[in-house]
């Protein structure tokens, strides 16, 4: 009975577009999951292996791929094109996973030796116990001000650093520091399950690489103690609310001397009493008198640097907006500035005495339809539409 096969890209969980190497990091990833060696018995995983190494061959070939892409499974039918057989010549789907993990052509042997030494080394660490120290993160709130103008600030933080008695080592003072004879300073021994060439910890040495003949009487033998240090943060200017900073090497230090982490610092950026931010443009809502709407004039406009003189033409309606170029944020890489954009809007007066109340009635009283040209307008046509 005939079967329809699944798309390639769905068996691999990858979008169409995607780069060779995140297509090889999906089939790595599957390949162990559904591997018949870690699922013994189970004819469903053994062919979604198959499947997956079908699918891999296929789409790690510019040529196939590019094939599949154009004609679909089709072009590895008889007669299209890519040779017969429905594969187009598909390798055996282990030698497909060992040309993948770079193991030889043999069952075993090192076929996960890489594979096992990422795995192992996936958060950080390093072989012979010398761990990468865990990064860090520090959330720091700072004014809008500072973060349109760029500020260097001082923190103060407790973390885990070298210790000062044996410099991260472990080691007391003059005491030998051995290779382990078990793992050969590896801190991980090969255990062999199956088809699977596992790397294991070593269970002479717990995954050090070495023995220390003495431990550390200050940090006991871990080789870092709790310190607080302070620490200066260059944040640049035009940064956004929830930045992210990274100080390399200012994280915890790593264990028996090995790489210190990273130190991150989160930005959180208080709101501005006047100013909104869109990138790295600028927003303000300005009051105007409706002397001066109608009049024309200028007005006095906050910007970054100070006040700035806004020319206001006769005539201007209630929110209108004016852009200032230059006078919003610098782009925080240095490729220039933003602008500036002002609201103007018509402050209706409240509480007028009885000299302005006077004056504004018999201002109203001498208008006509060419003084308020819209309103009037807008009225007509209404009249006209309930007629």
């Amino acid at each position: 009975m005939a079967t329809t096969k699944r798309d390639y890209y769905v068996v691999l969980g990858v979008e169409r577009n995607t780069t060779p190497e995140e297509m090889k990091k999906a089939y790595r990833k599957l390949a162990v999951k559904h591997h018949p060696d870690k699922n013994p018995g189970d004819k469903s995983a053994e062919e979604k292996f198959k499947e997956l190494g079908e699918a891999y061959e296929v789409l790690s070939n510019p040529d196939k791929r590019s094939a599949y892409d154009r004609f679909g499974h089709q072009a590895f039918a008889p007669g299209g094109g890519m040779g017969g057989g429905g594969m187009g010549g598909v390798h055996d789907p282990f030698e497909v996973f060992r040309e993948v993990f770079g193991g030889g052509g043999n069952r075993g042997g090192g076929i996960f030796s890489n594979f096992f030494d990422e795995a192992f080394q996936q958060d950080g660490g390093e072989r012979g116990g010398r761990g990468r120290g865990s990064d860090l993160r520090y959330d720091m709130r700072i004014t809008f001000q500072e973060a349109a103008r760029g500020v260097e600030k001082e923190i103060e933080i407790s973390k885990l650093q070298a210790c000062d008695t044996c410099s991260g080592s472990g080691a007391e003072p003059g005491s030998k520091i051995t290779t382990c004879p078990t793992c050969g300073g590896q801190g991980q021994v090969a255990v062999t399950r199956g088809f699977f060439n596992i790397a294991q910890t070593c269970p002479r040495c717990r995954g050090a690489g070495r023995s220390i003949e003495k431990p550390c009487h200050t940090c006991r033998g871990e080789g870092r103690m709790e310190k607080t240090t302070k620490i200066k943060i260059k944040i640049p200017a035009g940064v956004e609310d929830g930045t992210r900073l990274r100080s390399s090497g200012q994280g915890e230090g790593g264990v028996r001397g090995g790489p210190a982490g990273d130190l991150y610092v989160v930005l959180h950026v208080e709101a501005h009493d006047i100013f909104q931010r869109e990138g790295t443009d600028l927003f303000c809502n300005v009051p105007i008198s409706f002397a001066l709407a109608a009049l024309g004039g200028e007005v006095k406009v906050p910007t970054l640097e100070g006040s700035a003189v806004l020319k206001v033409p006769a005539g201007t309606p209630s929110g209108k907006v004016f852009r200032l170029r230059g006078k919003g944020l610098p782009e925080v890489h240095g490729r220039g500035l933003g602008d500036l954009h002002v609201k103007l809007y018509v402050e209706v007066p409240t509480k007028l005495n009885v000299e302005q109340r006077s004056s504004l009635q018999a201002f109203a009283d001498s208008c006509d339809e060419h003084t308020h040209p819209e309103e009037n307008s807008f009225f007509r046509k209404a009249k006209d539409f309930f007629k």
